[in-house]
């Protein structure tokens, strides 16, 4: 970070960024669902800040999705704040993270988050997003991952296969040997100029409605069986155990004291955990399987 750049000023300008993502993708959401509407919970965080989180459940095509903002600074716990890449205990974060849970097996779920944190001396952007299918389809893959390359490109031709390889490696159950899911695009504190880094945030974030919306559109009305379901809530469980086990934002979510009911709104609604449970090779369900262990290139 050079002396030069107005830090203040850009955690303002990253804050109505965020308000503005969150309003655009709630009604974009609102419109794909059709009966669906988000319900929204303004909260204070007691060190300092707050945030404004969007639920909606029950939809007709959403499961449960959850669209949420936090703005909060203060003091970090000394442990903590020597795990974070910035100086000393003052900090401030603002960012969105969103997860859609779609209620049908052939909608993949997804996750994106943007952010911006600032920790004594130091501050950085970070974020992405990666695609979670319960079942393979390649167009739909290739899809996301070019709406994303898109957005990288137009900034440096390099972003791509670096953050797309971060993506695969952070999204790794090394319990399972297997990814949570087809990927994205990942990126933490590229150490470049932060005007340049703040262009390419909000990019990405404005690229999240064209990356997935067609994807749900496209499939939101397939017939379902009940295996299909069934598949659907234990891959969920895949879902879950990373985000209790390895997940960054949960974690700092957790130890900076923020509302518990927001950081744990990725959590799907139905889920189960069966016992040794593998599919059958050449099952569509196996051939997903696949493909998580064997991470591909899409774009």
């Amino acid at each position: 970070m050079t002396a030069t750049v107005d830090v203040e000023g850009l955690k303002g300008r990253m804050a109505a960024f965020i308000q503005k993502l969150q309003d655009d993708i709630c009604g974009a959401l609102e419109e794909l669902d059709g009966q669906g509407r988000f319900r929204e919970d303004a909260w204070s965080r007691p060190g300092g800040g707050g945030g404004r989180s969007r639920v909606l459940e029950d939809g007709a095509v959403l499961e449960k999705a959850g669209v949420n903002i936090s703005i909060v600074h203060g003091e970090l716990e000394e442990a903590f704040a020597r795990k974070l890449q910035g100086e000393g205990r003052t900090f401030w974060a603002g960012g969105l993270s969103l997860v859609l849970h779609p209620k049908s097996p052939h909608v993949p779920t997804v996750h994106a988050n943007y952010r911006f944190i600032h920790q004594g001396g130091r501050a950085w952007f970070g974020g992405g997003a990666d695609l979670t299918p319960y079942y393979l389809d390649e167009a739909d893959a290739a899809h996301f991952h070019r709406a994303h390359k898109a957005a990288c490109d137009a900034h440096d031709p390099t972003y791509y296969p670096r953050f797309k390889a971060a993506c695969d490696s952070y999204f790794h159950l090394r319990h399972r040997g297997e990814a949570r899911g087809l990927g994205g695009i990942f990126f933490e504190n590229m150490g470049g100029d932060l005007e340049r880094e703040f262009a390419f945030v909000q990019a990405c974030g404005n690229s999240f409605i064209p990356a997935y919306l067609p994807i749900a559109r496209k499939h939101k009305d397939t017939p379902v069986t009940e295996e299909q379901r069934y598949w659907q809530e234990v891959r969920r469980g895949r879902y879950v155990e990373f985000n209790l086990v390895y997940d960054r934002g949960t974690i700092f979510g957790l130890e900076t004291q923020g509302r518990t009911e927001s950081i744990l709104m990725s959590l799907p609604p139905r889920v189960r955990w069966r016992y040794d449970y593998h599919p059958e090779p050449g099952t569509p369900e196996g051939r997903l399987v696949e493909v998580l262990r064997n991470p591909r290139e899409w774009a």
